[in-house]
This record gives structure tokens, C-alpha cells and sequence, in this order.
């Protein structure tokens, strides 16, 4: 086969997964149809680094059809789905990356997706914002703004402003109520146990599933863990969280504890070594880890392969370790991200809301070009009703409005007992 046929049948394979995709994403295919209309990237370079999968395909396409032009590059060296890749690029985008890339390949396509001299940025982990901050200064004064897709992103962008180091604004999608709500609990919950399950074919079902973090990743992991009829265990290092776990019915013990009864595990904090290698090596014989935090840092991955005795990879996205008393550990993914790794990441229809919430964070920055403090910036609440109303629509749901007695009374003071 030869490589031009190869590519063919890539580019082809990427047009039915990103349609199939966008049959689930009608809140971006109506703002794509009101953003071409408008033109409103018209002249404007924008790069991305995101997970390069069939939904961000679609908000490439909906991008480039109001205008703009785009670089791509992939936020995780596992996530990326090459049939995707090569559709984009026909499509006239610039796109680095390829699944199961190293770390040079990884830091390279960052490189040259800034060397496009982008005007607006969509990150997810803060590594795209992170470079132009410290190899890259020269395009501060040309960046508008940017946005920031994940939990761990904007952590990190808040440290920077923090600091003081943050040079120009950027929208923390990840916070608004339509991204945070649908996209960090439904749609990581579910896609975290469909990585699982292709990765291990195993039951769920009376098992012991640990989730480490309670914030809105871990609850969907823990919800749809729930629901499948495992014992669910979270272990949590902040009490108003815990206490939350508890009253939602979920054991809440520490991860020392945990350690010694788990058979699944899953990390969804965003902090580093949540699971340790003194951790691991009181796991039981067959106990599965994985993580779904954006960074491979929440497993000490480097203390388990110098102290196992051996490793091989017994399945797609699954290695084994074995340890020197002969129990052995099993890894999903690498440590990284498993909903992407061994599974597709999320669904597109609550990609849907969050690529939405992108496409008008960036076309915001614009319109308020040169107003906005450069720090991180919660993204406006016109925006959440928009998106919340045109998906509710889209699923055939309506609602009540408030009459004109309950508007008043609403924004009155003086009504009382």
C-alpha cells in the first residue's frame, strides 16, 4: 500500500468519525453557521493545543469557517487520533502530532504551532501559554487573549497571574457552569470507565474502585463507578469535599487505607504522587491504577519501574509490573490520561457545550481586545445561558420564564412575611 493510498484512507476515516462526531455537537455547528456568516476570525491566526480527536475537529472546522487560520498541535502524546490529523491538514490546518509521539516530537509540534505568530490561543494544560511565556516572549505583545480548557490549565494560569507573570487574558473555560458541570463530571466519568474497560475487559461490579479527588472529575468517576455496582472508596485531602463523598454514599477513607483493599484505582486531582510507590507496594496482587488527571505526575511511575522486578505489556494500554515479593500491578495508559489513552475521551455531545464555550470565549477576547486586565478571567454568564438554552433546544427541552410579578419580586426588597 502506498503511503499517498494510506493517507487517503486516513483522511477518509477522519471525515466519518468527525462527522459522526458532530451529529452530537449541534451547539457548535450553529455557531459555526452564525461565525462563517459573520466572518468574524477573518485575518486572525489561532493555535491550539488540545486533545486531537473528531471533537476538536469540529471546532477546528468551526474556526477555520469564520475565518481564521490554524495551527494544531496535540496537548497529551497518547490522545491523538491520526485519521483526525491528516483530515484537518487536508482541510488546510497546520497539525503536529501522532499517536504514541515521545517528548521531543510532543515539544516540537508546541514550537511550531507558535511559530505561526498566533493572535489567540486555546490551551488545555497550559503548556501552549506556558511556552510563549518563557522561550517564546517575543509574541506576548502580539497575543489578544487566550483560553484555558482543563482544571490543571488553570491552576496553573492563576499561579501565573498570581505572580504576576501573566501577560495577557486568558478565559478559563474550564470554570464556566456549561464546561465544568456537563464536561469534567459526566463526560469524564463516563469516558474514564469506558478506558478501563477497554484496557482490562474486567468487572466492575463488587469491586473495590478508588477514586482519589472529590472535585468534579472525581464525582462523575465515582457516580458512573457507582452505578455499574462497584464499592465505591474516595479518598480526598480537603473535608468540605470529603464529607460531600460521604453524604453522596461513597466510603471515604485515606489512600493508605484504600491502598490495602482496592481493586481499581483512579486518580483525578491534578496534583502530583497521589499514588505512591509505597502505596502500590501494599496493593493486593492484580489491582488495576489509573489516572485521569491531565499530567502523568498523580502516579510515581518512575518509582515503579526502578523498584519492579520486572514489566512487560500484556494488553493495549496496559502494563504489567511485578514486584519483588511476586504481586503484581497493572497500569492503564501509561499513567496518563486513560479516558484518552486506551478510550476516545469524551463524548461529543458534552464536547458539544465545551467547544461552544471556546468558540465564544475567543470571539469575546476579540470583540473586547485591549479592555481586558491580563489575568484569568471567569468566562461571562451571557455566554453559559447562551450555550445551556441553544443545547436544551437541541435536546427538545423547554422551560419556564419568569412572569412579570416574578421578575419584580425577584429583584424587589421590600415584599415580606
Amino acid at each position: 500500500m502506498s503511503a499517498v493510498t494510506n493517507t487517503e484512507q486516513l483522511i477518509e476515516m477522519g471525515k466519518l468519525r468527525t462527522e459522526w462526531a458532530g451529529l452530537e455537537m449541534p451547539v457548535l455547528a450553529l455557531e459555526k453557521e452564525r461565525l462563517a456568516k459573520e466572518r468574524t476570525f477573518d485575518g486572525l491566526r489561532i493555535a491550539i493545543c488540545a486533545h486531537l480527536t473528531s471533537e476538536t475537529a469540529n471546532l477546528g472546522r468551526t474556526l477555520m469557517a469564520g475565518g481564521a487560520s490554524l495551527a494544531l498541535t496535540a496537548s497529551n502524546p497518547l490522545s491523538t487520533q491520526d485519521d483526525v490529523v491528516e483530515l484537518l491538514r487536508s482541510e488546510g490546518a497546520k497539525v503536529h502530532g501522532k499517536k504514541g509521539e515521545d517528548l521531543e516530537s510532543y515539544n516540537q509540534g508546541i514550537k511550531e504551532a507558535l511559530e505561526t505568530d498566533p493572535h489567540l490561543v486555546i490551551d488545555d494544560g497550559g503548556d501552549l501559554i506556558s511556552a510563549i511565556h518563557t522561550y517564546r516572549k517575543d509574541l506576548i505583545g502580539h497575543v489578544i487573549g487566550g483560553a484555558e480548557e482543563t482544571t490543571t490549565g488553570v491552576k496553573r494560569l492563576r499561579n501565573m497571574a498570581k505572580d504576576g507573570k501573566l501577560a495577557f487574558p486568558v478565559i478559563a473555560v474550564n470554570d464556566s457552569l456549561t464546561k465544568m458541570l456537563f464536561d469534567n463530571r459526566y463526560g469524564t466519568g463516563q469516558s474514564t470507565i469506558d478506558g478501563i474497560l477497554r484496557a482490562t475487559n474486567r468487572m466492575i461490579a463488587g469491586s473495590r474502585f478508588v477514586v482519589a479527588g472529590y472535585g468534579w472529575c472525581g464525582r462523575g468517576v465515582a457516580s458512573c463507578a457507582k452505578g455499574l455496582n462497584a464499592h465505591t472508596i474516595v479518598t480526598e485531602v480537603d473535608p468540605v469535599r470529603a464529607l460531600e463523598a460521604a453524604m453522596d454514599g461513597h466510603r471515604v477513607m485515606t489512600m493508605d487505607e484504600a491502598a490495602e483493599i482496592g481493586d481499581f484505582f483512579v486518580t483525578t486531582t491534578g496534583d502530583c504522587s497521589v499514588i505512591r510507590y509505597d502505596h502500590m507496594k501494599r496493593m493486593k496482587d492484580g489491582a488495576i491504577v489509573a489516572n485521569s488527571g491531565h499530567f502523568d505526575v498523580e502516579i510515581d511511575m518512575a518509582d515503579l519501574k526502578r523498584e519492579a522486578k520486572s514489566a512487560r505489556p500484556v494488553r493495549h494500554c496496559l502494563d504489567e509490573f511485578e514486584l519483588t515479593d511476586g504481586r503484581k500491578i497493572f497500569i492503564i495508559g501509561e499513567g496518563r490520561l486513560s479516558n484518552l489513552s486506551s478510550a476516545e475521551g469524551h463524548p461529543a455531545s458534552v464536547m458539544d457545550m465545551s467547544f461552544a464555550d471556546q468558540a465564544l470565549s475567543l470571539e469575546y477576547l476579540k470583540k473586547n481586545q485591549g479592555k481586558l486586565e491580563n489575568t484569568v478571567h471567569t468566562i461571562p454568564a451571557e455566554v453559559d445561558q447562551r450555550v445551556a438554552a441553544l443545547k436544551l433546544k437541541s435536546m427538545g427541552v423547554a422551560i419556564d420564564t419568569l412572569t412579570k410579578e416574578q421578575h419584580k419580586y425577584l429583584n424587589s426588597w421590600e415584599t415580606g412575611t
